[in-house]
């Protein structure tokens, strides 16, 4: 399997399996967003809360330079470390959540 492909499967599931762990109801949807063309990946919760609107991007990974980006995490998880877990280099993940400035200071690659 070449690397997009596996970075690609990687993603997906991870976040397959924190969303089979959030609860939808008849007002809020689980939704799970794979674009594979443009490789943009997010898990999203939209609806609403009696009469407040959820939308909401809970996880957001995109893959660019054959290095997955995570762009948003509202989670307790450590997606990162899961993503080493799987296989995927330490400097093969950029923590695009924080600033240019402070990725140098991570265990991750910087871009």
């Amino acid at each position: 399997m070449d690397k997009l492909a596996k970075y690609r499967e990687c993603v997906q599931s991870l976040l397959t399996g924190y969303a089979n762990d959030d609860v939808a109801d008849s007002e809020v949807e689980v939704q799970l967003i794979f674009d594979e063309k443009r490789d943009h990946y997010q898990w999203m919760n939209v609806g609403w809360e009696g009469l407040k609107r959820v939308y909401r991007c809970i996880i957001h990974f995109d893959i660019k330079d054959e290095k997955i980006w995570l762009q948003q995490n509202l989670t307790d998880q450590n997606p990162a470390e899961e993503l080493v877990a799987m296989g995927v280099p330490r400097e093969d993940i950029v923590l695009g959540l924080q600033p240019a400035y402070k990725r140098q200071y991570t265990d991750y690659g910087v871009a």
